[in-house]
């Protein structure tokens, strides 16, 4: 049996890209950007905080990092909870010691079942982004655009009013999106959004409700993904972030365009006794490196947007 014609008919199909979410350029061709103080790297740590429900839908798919073994999964969700209860802590601790502004992606039932936490944040003045309702409320193709745009609406708004902040950034739960996400998300007021990892610096992102901005927090350098994913060891995740560090700084050294570096890491992890040690000796060699610049994702967002213009 053949295939019909028209099946191999695709009206977007050209040269670079099969649809209009964004003009596709090559990296090297594009606006050279400059970080302040002339730095040639922009450092940007990305703290997820989430809360995984015990009694998981698991719709349309099981989170990454969500429970594993049969209902009621204590061990997995207290692990969870010891991210947000002891190990995030130890992340700020290490931040303060290296000079490090970091980003905070806040579940939204999480700010509400941990003021405790939201309030530490947000009186540090660091900045918060709109992780989704909770880690077992996905954005997924064919989910129904009413319930997407409540649920959209209720993590954006929400978040606000607890926190005080604009939150203009957004990282969907497991990077997951439907087809009309990024709409949802311009329709909300969101500026800037994380959830696609295919460029090393920001790029205009077109949607039905004007315009939105892709950030690239790199999901190659994510400790989940490193450790638990890829079974790599600590040590291994550590070069792994130095040897990037070095490229970026030596790409853009020798070109005429500033890099970020963008690494998303998670309490419940990085913040276990036996790994923090890591993550302290990567913010150190981070916060050494000559031309680096520690900055919200905001701020490299506005540094970056006001080159474009």
């Amino acid at each position: 049996m053949t295939l019909d014609k028209e099946h191999l008919e695709y009206p977007q199909r050209h040269y670079g890209m099969d649809h209009e979410r964004y003009d596709w350029s090559l990296l090297s061709e594009r606006k050279p950007v400059s970080w302040p103080g002339e730095k040639k790297l922009a450092l940007w740590i990305n703290v997820g905080l989430q809360f995984f429900p015990l009694n998981q839908k698991g719709e349309p798919f099981a989170v990454p990092g969500g429970m594993t073994m049969p209902y009621p999964d204590f061990r997995h969700y207290s692990l969870r909870d010891y991210g947000n209860r002891v190990g995030i802590y130890r992340l700020l601790k290490a931040f303060d010691q290296n000079n490090i502004r970091a980003s905070f992606a806040f579940n939204t039932e999480l700010a509400e079942r941990a003021p405790y936490l939201l309030d530490k944040i947000a009186t540090r003045g660091d900045e918060i982004l709109c992780h989704g309702w909770n880690m077992d409320s996905l954005h997924y193709g064919g989910m129904d655009q009413r319930d997407e745009s409540e649920l959209v609406e209720r993590s954006v708004t929400r978040l606000r009013e607890l926190s005080g902040q604009a939150v203009r950034g957004w990282l969907s739960p497991a990077r997951n999106e439907s087809e009309q996400t990024p709409e949802l998300l311009a329709a909300n007021g969101v500026e800037y959004f994380c959830d696609w990892v295919n460029d090393d610096m920001p790029f205009e992102f077109r949607t039905d409700n004007g315009p939105l901005v892709a950030m690239p927090l790199s999901n190659e350098l994510e400790d989940r993904f490193v450790l638990m994913n890829n079974f790599h060891s600590e040590q291994s995740w550590l070069e792994q972030v130095c040897d990037a560090a070095d490229f970026l700084l030596a790409e853009a050294k020798s070109g005429n365009s500033a890099r970020i570096l963008a690494l998303n890491i998670h309490p419940w992890l990085m913040g276990q006794p036996h790994r923090i040690g890591t993550l302290e000796k990567a913010l150190a060699y981070l916060s050494h490196l000559d031309g680096v610049w520690s900055a919200h994702a905001g701020e490299i967002y506005d540094c970056w947007r006001k080159q474009q213009d």
